[in-house]
């Protein structure tokens, strides 16, 4: 695509991180938004870069939005409270920021004709599969079972359902994201058992037998840059589950990776039955891939491998610490 400037909300997080270095390395000019509320170590590779610029903002500030908006051409919105555990703990603080705050930086975009805008979404919000044999695609009804989900779906149908606007908005919904980031991340499912594991530590695992899909953040960020740049006919007005139909994993699948890297690590590893778990869904990402020939570069050995590595690498002193996590 031509050379565009473009506003990345959330550009301090997880994906965030990742989405502007690929975005500058294509030649890019980024604007990130973020309240740096986990800091901001994550940029510090590109704040010398002439073509970043970093804005320290809450969504939830309408002047805020105004400003942030001035003069760009598409919009990626990651800023979020993410993640069940996160909304769960503070509901509040979630609603205010993934509906008000998406609200407001939809309505500052209106107001200046941005051309794009690609809203972060989840599989989350297919909920329980209906059929355990089966699959869920963008044709599956939504069945969000927890405030993380409801609020991405309820902006999603806010989003589909614009008329006559110059904005080609586009969900996104990824699955769930593992993988090294600018912003390290130990409390998502491969990442942590990786990390424990790796560490020598005893690990417990409920509900093993559950299914979810997972998308390392280098494809998630790729997949995003796809859909900016790719024809409008094939992605105005709709959404794509983000990631790879061989990536569903169940947990206990996840732990036997882990322990062909770590054989030592056998026994530290116990189940406790869990027979029922909210969320249980086995996604299909044919759609994406038939529509914008988008194909994973990554999967699931690859960031166990990525964690054991940087674990005993002794790059993270503490790696107990908040600050590697959400909640």
């Amino acid at each position: 695509m031509n050379t565009q400037k473009i506003l990345v909300t959330g550009g301090a997080g997880y994906i965030g991180s990742v989405l502007i270095g690929q975005l500058l390395h294509a030649g890019h000019e980024v604007r990130t938004v973020d309240n740096l509320s986990f800091g901001d170590d994550s940029l510090s590779a590109y704040m010398q870069n002439e073509k970043f610029e970093l804005v320290v903002g809450d969504i939830t500030n309408k002047d805020v939005c105004k400003k942030v908006v001035e003069s760009v051409d598409s919009i990626v919105h990651l800023a979020a409270i993410v993640g069940d555990p996160a909304c769960k703990q503070q509901p509040e603080r979630a609603t205010s920021v993934n509906r008000d705050g998406s609200r407001n930086i939809l309505s500052a975009a209106q107001d200046v004709h941005i051309k794009r805008f690609v809203f972060a979404s989840t599989c989350s919000n297919y909920g329980k599969m209906s059929d355990p044999d089966g699959y869920v695609d963008e044709t599956t009804a939504l069945k969000p079972i927890s405030l993380y989900a409801e609020l991405k779906v309820e902006f999603e149908t806010i989003l589909m359902n614009l008329k006559h606007t110059s904005i080609v908005p586009i969900c996104l919904r990824f699955a769930t994201a593992y993988g090294l980031s600018p912003r390290i991340r130990l409390d998502l499912t491969v990442n942590e058992f990786t990390k424990e594991l790796a560490l020598g530590r005893n690990l417990e695992i409920y509900g093993e037998q559950f299914w979810r899909p997972y998308c390392h953040t280098t494809d998630i960020a790729r997949a995003i840059i796809l859909v900016l740049k790719a024809d409008e006919k094939i992605v105005s007005h709709k959404a794509f589950n983000v990631g790879d139909t061989n990536e569903n994993y169940q947990k206990k699948t996840i732990i036997d990776l882990i322990l062909k890297e770590l054989p030592e690590a056998k026994n530290k590893v116990s189940y406790v039955a869990k027979e029922e778990d909210p969320r249980d869904y086995r996604v299909n990402f044919d759609e994406i891939k038939k529509s914008l020939s988008f194909e994973i570069e990554k999967r699931v050995p690859d960031g166990i491998k990525e964690y054991i590595d940087l674990i005993k690498s002794g790059t993270i002193i503490d790696p107990d610490s908040s600050t590697y996590k959400n909640v």
